[in-house]
């Protein structure tokens, strides 16, 4: 059990969430608590300093090797075990401390990019580096998500649960709206090293600021903690068993079920094309080269924050399941339009827009998932869903990387008519529409 040194932002928390404000007060509520509080400064300059690594490591497979397709295989060497080892992540989430893992994850990922900068720095840079970094950042990436959705609710009460995932959400938009243009500029005038290392002293930050969160150390809360028969094995079982629990639980409940199916069929159609797709339209179409590709990776991270703030401020959005819908539908028909874009700053007007739909949706989406779950599942459920987000990416990468070769054009086009009709198959389906 944990003990009262460990909970009393939570119980505080809890006592001045009955009745929570709205608007702009209610978004930033969640700052009040301490825990969080380190959570999410931390984690936000982290998020920074992934934007320079983002530009950075496409950019310098390009570089070395001028092949799209190269680039969608280095982006898939870390899509693999990301999805790969989502499951046994989040089975370890529910029976080990997040905060541990997501220490462990910081440091190791800190590690891997001083290291390319360091061998970049030196000249003796080579293109399995890269194969085996993404690899890596990968395998890591699979113990830390889950670890993430799953201590912000074991810090806040249930009523600052979508303000404090939109501040979250609204961090990583953020950083993708300020860090690529800086990435690009800082590539294009000192090089490509100085991004990696920059990247490897945020994760360092973060590290320390995770170290000094004193709750949500174990598996559940003391708040959490209830008895709910179908909440899975108990910490003597097998991973095996936990992940096969966590599994039976997001396929019974239909809802979750046809929620999984959307996640998956948009970013199957959606990652390739945006990471491989942009960073070759910016080397190979549009003038302006890395530091275009990072102002479109931008533009993508100002549309979203706003999204995101705009969910946080106004509270539960009604409809969800239509909501979801919507943005698919405008996830379709921006993508099909980048492919038709003459310059980049075409190309990021349409990522913002495509950025505003994600972001606004995507704050009531999690925040219901994690509301809808057992807490003694959710590190499993919530890994489950980000599968379903990441299962599909080896392959979109590799098709992605295949098609940008031959035709950029009818690759987003191909993409974005693939999220329409997995919008139309979401609007036939009661269970989708009923989600509110």
């Amino acid at each position: 059990m944990i003990s009262e040194a460990e909970e009393p932002d939570l119980k505080g928390d809890r006592a001045e969430g009955e009745n929570p404000p709205s608007g702009r007060l209610a978004l930033l509520r969640p700052l009040a608590v301490r825990d969080f509080r380190l959570l999410w400064a931390g984690e936000s300059i982290s998020l920074l300093g992934d934007q320079f690594y983002l530009v950075a490591l496409p950019w310098l497979t390009l570089q070395l090797t001028g092949s799209g397709l190269i680039l969608g295989t280095v982006m898939m060497t870390a899509a693999v075990p990301r999805a790969v080892f989502m499951l046994l992540g989040g089975a370890l989430t529910d029976r080990f401390s997040p905060r541990v893992l997501m220490l462990f994850s910081n440091m190791v990922r800190a590690l891997l990019v001083a290291l390319i900068g360091t061998l970049i720095f030196v000249g003796a840079i080579e293109l399995w580096h890269l194969y085996l970094t993404a690899a890596l950042f990968g395998l890591v990436d699979a113990f830390f998500f889950p670890a993430f959705t799953t201590l912000i609710p074991r810090l806040l009460a249930e009523e600052r649960l979508a303000a404090g995932n939109s501040l979250v959400q609204g961090s990583a938009q953020l950083s993708t709206l300020i860090g690529p243009a800086p990435a690009g500029v800082l590539i294009a005038s000192v090089g490509i090293a100085p991004a990696f290392v920059f990247d490897a002293i945020t994760f360092i930050f973060s590290a320390s600021m995770l170290w000094l969160i004193r709750s949500g150390n174990h598996p559940a809360s003391a708040l959490q903690i209830v008895e709910i028969a179908e909440a899975g094995p108990p910490k003597s079982a097998s991973l095996l068993d936990s992940i096969r629990a966590g599994l039976g639980y997001a396929w019974r409940d239909e809802v979750t079920r046809a929620i999984l199916f959307m996640i998956a069929a948009i970013n199957f159609s959606l990652v390739g094309p945006f990471f491989v797709g942009l960073a070759s339209l910016a080397d190979r179409r549009f003038e302006g080269g890395a530091v275009a590709y990072g102002t479109m990776l931008s533009a993508w991270g100002g549309g979203a924050l706003l999204g995101t703030l705009l969910a946080g401020s106004i509270g539960k959005p009604r409809r969800r399941g239509l909501l979801f819908i919507s943005m698919s539908v405008g996830l379709g028909i921006g993508a099909i339009l980048i492919g038709f874009m003459p310059n980049h700053i075409g190309a990021s007007v349409v990522i913002a827009f495509m950025g505003l739909g994600s972001g606004f949706t995507n704050v009531g989406m999690v925040a219901w998932l994690q509301m809808r779950t057992t807490p003694q599942m959710l590190g499993r459920v919530m890994s489950v869903v980000m599968l379903a987000g990441v299962g599909l990416s080896p392959f979109s990468f590799a098709l992605a990387g295949a098609l940008v070769d031959v035709d950029a054009t009818f690759m987003f086009a191909a993409a974005g008519a693939l999220v329409l009709l997995s919008a139309a198959i979401a609007a036939m389906s009661r269970t989708v529409r009923s989600i509110d």
